[in-house]
């Protein structure tokens, strides 16, 4: 029987052994295929989660999971197959705890048959509290290297306490060894196709930036060719517009419209005036500013500075926001913009000053020299007819300033305008461009590129005066004219009808046809200068924004410089008499003029002294105002119920007043001819106080009554 019984135990163990080489060559061709498919994946997490579950069914585990190494050396689990608890899946292990840092630590697979009985292990807390809920008892390690470097463990394990045979530790550590690689592939994969995606975005951005070199190059080359051809702030508004698909306006330093181009396109808010917010903050920061506004549109403003000036501003409207390349072109334009005008102002400024050295010679050096003569000519100036003298004072605004506007209007009256001891003055002809074709500029003066300028809607009570008188005198001009030729008819037949009188009757009829025609003439030429001093007061105020005084002469011959006297004392005159905001010639005060003249002082000074000086002498010992007394009642026709009044005294306190003075001239001073005197000096004695700064001008004298000299409305004492 016992040969029996060994050949039974012979044939268990090669039946063992065929078992074992079968699940060994199970194993080893399931390892194979395993290293195949994780060589054809390509993403990393696909390669995580591959490796897992082919461990999970290559030794027939419970559970497995893979963990790697992070930058500070915890093991963070990555992937897992056959777990229970979601907290167990995102568990991490610090460095230096658990399994994993012994597999870490020797670079070599470490197994425990219970891993919460492990007394060789380095306990976590954190990870020990999800051991049971998982039910995790046995548990192996293996390391996964790529070369010498350890990446992260992979973990086998069962609920159930045993140890792990050799042939599993050595098949896992296979492989793990064909994982690690497969993982470190798909890492340098993922890492070189992150790295032609940013190659490739990188490609995009130089493709942009290229494109937008390109672009800011035409567009320099485009603006650099404005500049040379001479064109102006319209020019680039129309560049911008065809390169930014905007509408585009551009404001001066004064917020007024120079220049304005519509887009293609409808776009919301074309052509406003861009808000003051976005006007300051432009303006404070030096860059562009954009912002939304109420009607859907993107406004987009730059200040224009050259020089350290604030010379305007450029806006872009349009309904996308624009691109930092679209804002750098925007600042460009802004800059050569900026040049552009200041080029412009330094033109003018020094065409202004050629203008005014030649005005300060003809003012200061008479007679004219034939070179003067030239220069004039190569501005388009004909002195030979520079029939008229203005000068022009605000006093709100710097001499410079009006002088600036009065050379902005020169060449429409074929003029020369400057600034000529301290007063800004013009000659200009009176029957120049602008009085030939009858009108000043129903927009007022055109500006560059042909925007009209945007004038304020609500004009002044002042000006709306000035406007009503301009066109009653014209009016009266068109009456006047009217009469005089139905006069002409009227001669023209009485000549016919005196055919056969006398010679002397004839001659003496021809005498005052004669006279009539040169009063006629005489009257014609007022009515011009005045016209002229109307229309450049009304355009200096519509220019400057505050009341403006002008005052205009007649030249006869080339007295200019008498002319400029005349005409600036007549401005003073004016001034002191109260009046702020008026046009008018030398002729309506030239008499107050000619009397307050400095070489003739001296005789006034005689004259006020003889009329006036026993009342001055008396108000200046006793403190009264009997000089003031003599002018309300010259001003009321002597009227004793109005003048009291006027000065807020009794009937008879103003009594009183009168003896005294009556007993200081002498009873015959109420008489015509004195009383016109007196009156007379009067008024040359508050006129001359006004004028020296001895008294404030004021809108009405001590009677309570302004009388203002010159045909003017009513043409009385104002009450």
């Amino acid at each position: 029987m016992a040969p029996t019984h060994s050949g039974a135990g012979g044939s268990a163990a090669t039946g063992e052994l065929v078992s074992y080489r079968l699940r060994r060559e199970r194993r080893l061709s399931s390892l194979y295929a395993t290293a195949r498919s994780l060589a054809a994946l390509g993403e990393v997490d696909e390669v995580l989660a591959s490796i897992v579950r082919h461990a999970h069914e290559l030794i027939d585990s419970d559970i497995a999971y893979l963990s790697l190494l992070d930058a500070e050396g915890n093991l963070a689990i990555r992937a897992s197959a056959g777990t229970i608890s979601p907290e167990f899946r995102s568990a991490r292990m610090p460095a230096g705890a658990g399994l994993g840092a012994r597999v870490i630590e020797s670079k070599a697979p470490f197994w425990v048959s219970d891993y919460r009985e492990a007394r060789v292990l380095s306990h976590h807390s954190a990870f020990d509290l999800l051991v049971p809920d998982e039910g995790l008892t046995a548990l192996l390690g293996v390391p996964l290297l790529v070369g010498e470097r350890v990446i992260g463990v992979l973990f086998a394990a069962d609920r159930s306490a045993r140890p792990f045979e050799k042939d599993e530790v050595a098949l896992l550590c296979a492989f793990a060894d064909h994982a690690a690689v497969a993982l470190d592939n798909a890492r340098l994969y993922e890492e070189s196709r992150a790295s032609l995606q940013r190659l490739q975005d990188a490609y995009r951005i130089i493709e942009d930036q290229v494109a937008t070199v390109e672009r800011a190059a035409a567009v320099h080359e485009a603006l650099t060719q404005v500049v040379l051809t001479g064109g102006g702030p319209g020019d680039i508004a129309q560049l911008l517009v065809e390169q930014l698909r905007g509408a585009v306006t551009v404001l001066d330093r004064d917020d007024r419209l120079l220049a304005m181009r519509p887009c293609g396109e409808e776009v919301p808010g074309a052509g406003r005036t861009p808000a003051r917010a976005l006007l300051e903050e432009a303006r404070a920061t030096g860059r562009c500013v954009s912002a939304r506004g109420a009607d859907g549109a993107v406004h987009s403003v730059a200040a224009l500075h050259a020089g350290g000036s604030h010379l305007g501003s450029l806006s872009l409207t349009r309904d996308a926001a624009p691109g930092p390349a679209d804002v750098r072109m925007l600042e460009r334009s802004a800059q050569i913009m900026g040049l552009l005008i200041l080029m412009r102002d330094a033109r003018a400024e020094a065409e202004e000053r050629v203008r005014g050295e030649l005005l300060t010679e003809l003012l200061s050096r008479p007679p004219l020299h034939p070179a003067q003569r030239d220069r004039a000519l190569a501005r388009g100036v004909d002195v030979d007819h520079l029939d008229v003298l203005v000068v022009a004072d605000c006093p709100g605004k710097a001499t410079s300033d009006v002088v600036r506007r009065l050379n902005a209007v020169s060449a429409e009256w074929s003029g020369l305008a400057g600034e000529y001891l301290g007063r800004a003055t013009m000659l200009l002809r009176a029957d120049g461009p602008a009085a030939r074709t009858g009108t000043e500029g129903a927009d007022g003066p055109r500006l560059p590129d042909g925007a009209p300028r945007q004038e304020d809607a609500h004009r002044t009570d002042g000006a709306a005066r000035a406007e009503k008188a301009a066109r009653s005198e014209k009016a009266g001009r068109a009456e006047r004219g009217a009469r005089a030729e139905r006069g002409g008819r009227a001669e023209r037949a009485a000549r016919a009808e005196g055919a056969d009188r006398p010679v002397g009757a004839a001659r003496a009829a021809e005498a005052g046809h004669g006279e009539a025609a040169a009063r006629g003439e005489a009257a014609g030429a007022a009515d011009t200068v005045e016209a002229v001093a109307q229309a450049l007061q009304r355009r200096l105020r519509r220019a400057l924004g505050a009341p403006v005084l002008v005052a205009a002469d007649r030249v006869t011959g080339q007295e200019w410089p008498r002319s400029f006297a005349l005409t600036r004392r007549c401005v003073e005159v004016m001034r002191a008499l109260g009046e702020t905001d008026r046009g008018a010639t030398t002729r309506q005060f030239g008499m107050y003029a000619l009397v307050f003249d400095p070489e003739r002082a001296h005789d006034l000074d005689r004259f006020l002294s003889d009329s006036l000086g026993p009342l001055l002498d008396y108000d200046r010992r006793r403190s009264t105002d009997l000089v003031a007394t003599t002018a309300a009642y010259f001003a009321h026709s002597g009227n004793l119920s109005r003048t009291a009044r006027a000065l807020h005294v009794h009937m008879n306190t103003l009594l009183k007043r009168l003896d005294r003075i009556t007993a200081l001239l002498g009873d015959g001073w109420r008489a015509p001819d004195p009383a016109l005197r007196l009156h007379l000096a009067v008024r040359l004695h508050q006129l001359r106080s006004a004028l020296d700064g001895e008294e404030r001008p004021r809108a009405a004298d001590p009677a309570g009554t302004r009388t203002v000299p010159g045909p003017r409305a009513g043409g009385r004492a104002e009450q």
